[in-house]
């Protein structure tokens, strides 16, 4: 069994527990999951099974869509309503429309000092570890983008903000909600937050941890998506059979025997574990079947398409 399930992780889990979960109920020992979402938040983990798991370095390239709930008026240790209050403060004076443009000046690239009640590491240990010893760090900021920030609610007695936010990766909604509160000037926590997408995934066709336990792994089959469906950012490309085994062999393919159906996002940044750059990359199919072979990328150099992950034998094809 090999594939990507979509859990719908509810509060109070860690992801871990959904990967222990899904790995009990498929009989599958290699799971893994991509993204983390912290015990307290809810809603969209995919959890890659079987040869899957080798395409997770890939994950972080898609934006991701949260709906977050800010409580307006304190100010916590870890940023959000479940940390020790450090202190509260007035709402009053404060209007929708100074919520509102205070919500539309994050938008776009902007600078994000990352919570010390992270999992973010530095010097070999993660924020929080340092955090629960009492030690302060100088953490620097960090770029990232916020695509979309739309409001949906305001309450302004229960002192309560609902918006949804599309962001890359990298970004903290608790500390998105601080700097909004600290911008406006009473200081805000995140109070509830749910993934809505990730990726190529969302909610839809998505699986609750208690309702995977009741079922079989032939009816978790029916739900697995195919190992290449989260690489939407990557180019595509053909090859007949005969260049099909070669290449299934981990050889490089000559170029002009390479079909492409679909040109790779030149805008992506970054680079893989191998230092290829995500914006040269490819899935390769072989052309009769449409059989999904794995991944290369573009050598300007050589003039071929080099194998960077295969996802088949030869006795496959």
């Amino acid at each position: 069994m090999e594939g990507i399930l979509v859990i719908n992780k509810p509060q109070e889990w860690t992801s871990h527990d959904c990967v222990a979960v899904c790995r009990r109920a498929t009989g599958v020992k290699r799971v893994g999951h991509g993204g983390t979402l912290d015990p307290m938040a809810e809603g969209v983990l995919p959890v890659f099974i079987g040869r899957a798991t080798r395409i997770m370095e890939y994950m972080d390239l898609g934006c991701k869509t949260y709906r977050c709930c800010m409580r307006l008026g304190i100010v916590t240790d870890t940023e959000d309503i479940w940390g020790e209050i450090l202190e509260e403060r007035s709402t009053e004076g404060i209007t929708e429309d100074q919520i509102r443009q205070t919500a539309e000046s994050f938008c776009g690239d902007i600078l994000q000092k990352p919570p010390m009640y992270s999992a973010l590491k530095i010097k070999g240990r993660k924020l929080y570890e340092y955090a629960r010893q009492g030690i302060t760090l100088e953490i620097q900021l960090r770029p990232v983008r916020i695509e979309k920030l739309e409001i949906e609610e305001i309450n302004l007695m229960r002192k309560e903000v609902v918006f949804e936010v599309t962001c890359s990766k990298g970004t903290y909604i608790r500390s998105l909600c601080r700097d909004m509160g600290e911008k406006l000037g009473c200081g805000a926590v995140m109070s509830g937050l749910t993934r809505t997408v990730s990726g190529a995934f969302s909610l839809e066709r998505s699986l609750q941890p208690e309702e995977v336990k009741q079922m079989s792994p032939e009816e978790i089959e029916a739900y697995l998506l195919p190992v290449d469906y989260p690489l939407i950012h990557f180019g595509k490309c053909t090859m007949p059979k005969d260049r099909a085994l070669y290449f299934a062999s981990g050889n490089s393919i000559r170029w002009h025997q390479v079909t492409v159906t679909k040109e790779p996002q030149r805008e992506l940044s970054g680079r893989n574990s191998r230092q290829t750059a995500y914006n040269q990359m490819y899935c390769v199919y072989e052309k009769e079947s449409g059989l999904f072979l794995g991944t290369g990328y573009y050598n300007e150099e050589e003039k071929t398409l080099k194998a960077d992950k295969i996802f088949v034998t030869r006795q496959e094809l």
